[in-house]
């Protein structure tokens, strides 16, 4: 380990305690990443020093609340290169994200026997919405498939689009496996057909840089917890013209300009989207782990995650009875394996009283592990924080679960 890794892996209090005596080795980031200082200061400095309900307070400290939240729009919009802070939406995750899409294209733009498409990798949050919005509009879902490899058939993707094509909603980077969609060529793809294009960015956004006017998406969903900043945030980026178009998808306060028992009329891009107080300390513990992923150097994070990932594939792969699932050509942060004659529950049990920290189970992912004839798997995901002295201690850890079922 160099001295740039441990300056940062430094910079996390929890990942100084122990774990069933044994120092915690946190391979569980695909599920939530850990909180540098600076995060947490972020929300313990909003709540000691000027904790108001933001926007239309005329006092000082709602005043300050008002302009910190949308300085934070602001860096939000430069992260991800979008063309205007009016294109930031806060909301309380990516779930939130593509269920307010699903509503609201469905209630503006979609008309019977119109076809979304998704494709087998994706996490259940980017099916379940559609499906529901498919049941409400009498709308067809169809699905790009995926080789033994668990990457896309992009032939097949081809050959689902036509005139009736309205969204395309895909994710970046798979959850479940670690593949790293070819989303510039879906989204070339579905636009000569005019179709919209939602990528969920919940697993790429810590580990790619994300350039929204380059790749010409028209929606970018994410989440704060998964790089860094707070649960309970996350963002839908939506090209200017498209949100205006489209309906809110709650209402109540902030997002009206006038109500009367006539008629309301909504608020101006983003609050039209902003129902209700806001998450205020998510939205600056963001803002605060944008800045730190830009201190530390976004490509240099990846770097650092790549070089484990690379390492704890090689070794996974010395172990005659583990078998890794899902081997696509390009992959990031997440390595899915199976133990042979051990379920992964049972494997992850021991793994925990080791100290190490992995997720088991079909990872709100089910329709992936149908197409790949398995039930779930065992899934270390990485973050810039974790080593290969660690991918040591989960290859140690694996080889005395087995020895321990024999």
């Amino acid at each position: 380990m160099d001295k740039n890794q441990q300056q940062l892996i430094n910079q996390f209090p929890i990942l100084k305690q122990k774990i069933n005596k044994f120092p915690l080795v946190y391979l569980d980031n695909a599920a939530t990443t850990q909180k540098p200082q600076v995060v947490i200061d972020a929300l313990v400095d909003y709540y000691t020093n000027f904790n108001s309900n933001i926007h239309r307070g005329v006092h000082k400290l709602s005043q300050k609340a008002t302009e910190a939240h949308e300085q934070a729009r602001i860096t939000v919009k430069d992260f991800i290169k979008a063309s205007s802070s009016k294109e930031i939406v806060f909301t309380k995750g990516t779930t939130d994200s593509i269920n307010l899409l699903a509503f609201s294209l469905g209630e503006s733009m979609l008309k019977e026997n119109d076809e979304i498409i998704v494709t087998e990798l994706e996490h259940h949050s980017n099916i379940v919405p559609w499906q529901m919005l498919c049941e409400r509009k009498n709308v067809k879902l169809k699905v790009i498939p995926v080789n033994d490899e668990g990457e896309l058939l992009l032939d097949e993707y081809a050959n689902l689009l036509n005139e009736r094509t309205k969204i395309v909603a895909v994710g970046h980077v798979s959850n479940a496996l670690g593949t790293i969609n070819p989303i510039q060529e879906i989204i070339d793809l579905a636009h000569q057909y005019k179709a919209l294009v939602l990528i969920d960015g919940a697993q790429a956004i810590a580990h790619i840089p994300v350039n929204v006017q380059e790749l010409d998406c028209d929606f970018y969903a994410f989440s704060g917890h998964k790089m860094y900043a707070p649960m309970g945030i996350g963002v839908l980026y939506g090209k200017k013209h498209l949100l205006e178009q489209i309906q809110p998808y709650q209402g109540g306060g902030e997002m009206i300009e006038s109500v009367t028992f006539e008629k309301t009329t909504y608020n101006e891009l983003p609050f039209k989207f902003e129902a209700g107080t806001p998450n205020v300390e998510g939205v600056l513990g963001l803002e605060a782990a944008i800045h730190f992923l830009l201190k530390e150097d976004l490509n240099q994070l990846s770097k650092f995650e790549s070089e484990v990932l690379n390492y704890a594939t090689e070794q996974l792969n010395k172990i005659s009875r583990v078998k890794i699932i899902g081997n696509a050509a390009k992959k990031a942060s997440v390595l899915s394996f199976l133990i042979d004659g051990i379920h992964p529950y049972d494997a992850g049990t021991i793994l925990d009283q080791l100290g190490i920290a992995v997720r088991t189970g079909n990872h709100c992912a089910e329709p992936i592990m149908n197409r790949l004839g398995i039930r779930g798997t065992i899934r270390a995901s990485f973050a810039a924080y974790n080593t290969k002295e660690e991918v040591d201690r989960l290859v140690a850890a694996i080889h005395k679960t087995i020895d321990m079922f024999g």
